[in-house]
């Protein structure tokens, strides 16, 4: 769907404390979920203003953000 909204509290809800716990006490997770997010506005902007942009770019950037979604779950239930 475009437009739609991945950051980690919605992704997450269960570890919504959690998440705000570990982005102000763990620098590794803080700077990790940075770039989650910075790639997740990318996609969405690039969705919804529907820039001219080959879909290799789309996907490889989507790609990424599980990739980095998949990373922050494994912190998370560390």
């Amino acid at each position: 769907m475009l437009g739609e909204k991945h950051d980690l509290i919605h992704e997450f809800p269960e570890f919504e404390a959690k998440i705000e716990d570990m982005r102000a006490s763990n620098e590794p997770f803080a700077a990790l979920m940075d770039q989650y997010d910075g790639i997740d506005a990318r996609v969405r902007k690039l969705e919804e203003l529907g820039t001219p942009v080959a879909d290799e770019t789309i996907e490889d950037l989507k790609k990424e953000r599980l990739k980095m979604k998949d990373q922050l779950y494994a912190m998370l239930n560390a």
